[in-house]
């Protein structure tokens, strides 16, 4: 495809000199005035990330709640050619954001990610406000898919039966005994959860397609009939073009929130096993991920359940009891399927599991990069002999607890104020990285280090960068446009949606003030040059473990052939 640029000689980038380091290297920011990177058997990480975790979790790491359930909102507002528009649209943008990450993080995989880099390469306020920005993402969605859980869980018990709070405490106890037990345990029940969210996901897109090619039990063979009736594109707040353009918008709010967490392989790199080659090809992985499980499951959708349908739990102000939280679920039954939709709603609570699990993970190495850089209390940086961050894991643990919102509200109006909030915190983490991208290319052109050097780059580079930069700004300002517009029949009865204005919008005045914030109380604080910018403190170290890593692999290669013919065939190009 040509979409991955590798150097090949060797599985390793190319040694650079470190002008800024030598003999025992103090891995500190390019002036001396940033804290020290490498690690102390008190704060480090442990590299125990195999590849084949790292892949499976590229490939199923962000398949959750947004994919699963957000799409049903989506097309009971504007239908079936927008949620495809949306979703096509949103994904290409992520996937310039994975290509502007992967570059950094092959270059330089430091434990603190993508927030180091904001503080390395453009300035020390971003990296200080990008690092909170995107720990205040992850505390809110840790909840939110305990929420979903609850909504999920709806399908069968009612929560007049049995109240949301108790599988929510459930949910919470097994992600937070899963998060402590260490780095190894963490990715192995990952690579499982994210292999059943895979193989979950492969199902539904043929039973989908044989459905929309009539060989369901009713024998209809659907096609884009509901493409015309009840149509491609709904109309919202207008009539004609208008309306179904203000309809289409309104679905790149859901089509962010299901990419969400994508990024989540620019986190692990400090936890990796020989990040420069795992990570192009996990992020190659989630170019197809995009392409087959979010646009082809979009489209499948919009084929099988009108998006006037009764039975979707967003289409109607008022859900009818029997009404599902996942359009799939919705499919199932409008084909005549009955005994299916019970099991999907089982595996959809594996997908908010393994959502959950993820997030709080991140939610923890997030708090504990920014102790790393010294923008947070030490003690989050401490770690246990296993290398669990164990503070960061017990406050932001403490924070998901929230959740318990559900048991005196609806759960459908809670996970729509999370999903807005979410969104605006995702939307920014986004933007940080496409801008500090730009400065890491201007810096590594100022400072001679060219292409082929690396072992990855963006293959659309700065202009692929600059328009998701630009598009991701666009959406960020206009995306809860619909709370300036006057419904007559809003729920509530209110002329402005304050509670939708406030969630969609908090993060951004957050954002802006902490950049300013920290400029104000560190006045001395500057932001970098491309000349200033510093690419090489603990750059050394890092070559050292890689060649470490993959002489160690070399000899245990060179002992003999690991696997059998089916794997080293079939699997192992994969992993």
């Amino acid at each position: 495809m040509g979409l991955i640029h590798r150097k090949e000689a060797g599985d390793s980038v190319a040694r650079l000199p470190s002008p800024q380091s030598s003999g025992d290297e103090k891995a500190s920011f390019g002036d001396g005035h940033g804290p020290n990177i490498l690690d102390s058997p008190e704060t480090g990480l442990h590299r125990g990330l195999r590849s084949r975790q790292i892949t499976m979790i590229a490939i199923g790491g962000a398949i959750g709640t947004g994919l699963i359930i957000g799409t049903g909102s989506s097309l009971a507002k504007a239908g079936p050619l927008s949620i495809l528009i949306s979703y096509s649209i949103v994904g290409f943008i992520v996937y310039m954001v994975m290509c502007a990450l992967g570059e950094m993080a092959t270059y330089l995989p430091i434990q603190s990610g993508f927030t180091g880099y904001a503080a390395r390469f453009c300035d020390p306020a971003l990296g200080f406000s990008l690092g909170y920005t995107y720990w205040f993402k992850y505390i809110i969605v840790t909840p939110n898919q305990l929420t979903a859980a609850a909504l999920v869980i709806q399908y069968w018990v009612p929560r007049e039966k049995v109240n949301p709070g108790v599988f929510i405490a459930v949910f919470l106890v097994a992600i937070i005994l899963f998060n402590y037990l260490g780095i190894r345990f963490f990715g192995e029940i990952e690579f499982w959860l994210s292999s059943v969210k895979v193989l979950t996901i492969v199902g539904l897109l043929i039973l989908s397609l044989i459905l929309v090619l009539g060989g369901g039990p009713d024998h209809d063979r659907k096609g884009f009939r509901y493409w015309k009736d009840p149509g491609a594109m709904k109309t919202l707040y207008g009539t004609g073009d208008t309306g179904r353009f203000l309809g289409l918008w309104s679905t790149f709010v859901t089509a962010t929130f299901a990419y969400l967490g994508t990024e989540l392989v620019g986190v692990t790199v400090g936890e990796a096993q020989n990040p420069r080659r795992v990570i192009p090809r996990a992020i190659k992985l989630t170019f197809w991920r995009i392409v087959v499980f979010y646009v082809l499951s979009v489209l499948l959708i919009g084929m099988l359940v009108p998006y006037d349908s009764p039975r979707l739990a967003f289409a109607t102000k008022k859900a009818t009891t029997g009404a599902s939280a996942s359009p799939f679920v919705v499919a199932m039954i409008e084909s005549g399927i009955s005994g299916l939709p019970g099991f999907l709603n089982a595996c959809i609570l594996v997908f908010v599991f393994s959502a959950a699990n993820s997030d709080l993970y991140i939610a923890t190495r997030t708090l504990y990069g920014l102790a790393k850089e010294g923008n947070s209390a030490s003690i989050f940086a401490r770690t246990d002999s296993r290398g669990v961050p164990i503070y960061s894991l017990g406050l932001s643990a403490a924070i998901a607890c929230i959740a318990f919102l559900n048991v005196a509200d609806d759960s459908r109006k809670v996970f729509t104020y999370f999903v807005n909030l979410v969104t605006i915190f995702g939307l920014l983490t986004w933007i940080s990285i496409l801008v500090t991208h730009i400065y890491f290319v201007k810096a590594r052109q100022a400072q001679g280090i060219e292409k082929h050097q690396l072992a990855y780059t963006a293959p659309f580079g700065l202009p692929g960068t600059y328009f998701a930069l630009g598009f991701c700004i666009v959406i960020a300002i206009f995306k809860n446009f619909d709370v300036f517009i006057h419904v007559p029949d809003r729920e509530g009865g209110e002329n402005f949606d304050y509670i939708n204005f406030i969630t969609g919008y908090l993060g951004i005045p957050l954002y802006l003030g902490m950049i300013f914030g920290y400029k104000l109380l560190k006045p001395k604080s500057k932001g970098w040059t491309p000349m200033t910018a510093d690419l090489y403190s603990g750059k050394a170290a890092i070559d050292r473990e890689e060649e470490e890593f993959l002489a160690n692999k070399a000899a245990k290669q060179g002992s003999g052939r690991s696997g059998g013919w089916f794997y080293r065939h079939f699997i192992a190009w994969l992993l």
